[in-house]
């Protein structure tokens, strides 16, 4: 972490307290529903178990915040998860907003922490824990905002505003990251070992296993959101290892191209899981994202980012970014034709 910040940790108690006790009179007007269903459960333990599991290893690939990284997400997915919650409830009070089961209400909460987490991962090695504090609620307010506006004025579904996670995400993330200084090139805080990116890789496998059921937990058909996601996901990871093996002058595969590209088709699909009637897209949209991601990991870092003065730690702009980006394009062309 950056040396010239002195009292953190003097603030970050103070700032949480303030924050739980803002929390807590929020909640004091606050109710479960007279009928608790306990239906729902199963897709809020995969969408927990995805992002405090999946996202956790999957930014632990810097030797220095190995365990930084782990800790810092499960302090912002609670914090950020209380703190959705409670724009919810104040969102009732606006005319012509029905009141959801309490644990789905929880469900989409732990959704929308899908993308402090991507931007965690653009600005990771640059900030302290009050930083990632206060980033995590004026983001959470930011996407409650966007999402407001998507289904008022723009009439966007559910369930395809929940799924702009990710590019609003990754690109809130280098928005956040181009004001932080960058690591001097050969620096510790860039570095990486065997052991940090095998745990990094871990993390890949919990997300690829529970993609299926984050594009489909509030999607209106499941069965064809979960089928559409895995072929999307089976055809990028399929894709990743060819262009891997074609791109490298040795022919081996890179894991840094397939930590990143084998998870670009379950993003692609993300807009379209529940719409796409035939797998064949899908396996497209798979085979597309994958192609951009590992293309991006090439362009983007020599051309791009200097230009723009980003420093985009773990690549969400090549992961999370442009494969969001060909999923919006994809929608837009599905309900064109």
């Amino acid at each position: 972490m950056p040396s010239h910040y002195r009292n953190f940790h003097n603030s970050v108690p103070w700032l949480i307290l303030f924050l739980e006790v803002v929390f807590f009179v929020i909640f004091y007007f606050s109710h479960y529903d007279e009928v608790v269903s306990s239906m729902f459960y199963p897709d809020f333990q995969d969408v927990n178990h995805m992002l405090i599991f999946g996202f956790g290893f999957f930014l632990t690939f810097l030797k220095r915040y190995g365990f930084s990284s782990i800790g810092f997400n499960l302090l912002i997915v609670v914090l950020g998860v209380q703190c959705s919650m409670m724009i919810e409830e104040l969102l009732l009070f606006l005319p012509d907003r029905e009141r959801e089961v309490y644990l789905r209400r929880i469900i989409k909460a732990t959704l929308s922490l899908s993308a402090v987490v991507i931007s965690t991962g653009a600005v990771l090695g640059k900030t302290n824990p009050v930083q990632l504090s206060l980033m995590t609620v004026m983001e959470i307010v930011a996407f409650h905002m966007t999402r407001w506006m998507h289904t008022t004025f723009l009439q966007v579904s559910d369930n395809i505003s929940m799924m702009h996670v990710h590019l609003f995400g990754a690109y809130f993330g280098l928005a956040a990251s181009s004001r932080f200084s960058e690591p001097l090139p050969g620096s510790e805080k860039n570095a990486s070992t065997q052991k940090s990116d095998l745990l990094s890789m871990l993390g890949t496998l919990f997300l690829w296993v529970f993609w299926p059921s984050f594009n489909s937990v509030i999607g209106e058909d499941k069965i064809k959101a979960i089928c559409n996601t895995y072929f999307a996901l089976a055809v990028s990871t399929v894709t990743a290892f060819m262009l891997s093996a074609l791109t490298s002058k040795d022919g081996k595969f890179r894991m840094t191209h397939i930590h990143s590209a084998v998870l670009a088709g379950g993003v692609a699909v993300g807009y379209t899981a529940c719409s796409i009637k035939y797998p064949w897209i899908a396996m497209i949209l798979g085979l597309l994202a994958s192609l951009i991601t590992i293309l991006g990991s090439y362009c983007l870092p020599r051309c791009l980012n200097p230009v723009l003065k980003i420093h985009d730690t773990s690549g969400v702009h090549f992961t999370f970014g442009l494969p969001s980006m060909l999923g919006a394009l994809a929608q837009i062309v599905l309900l064109v034709i």
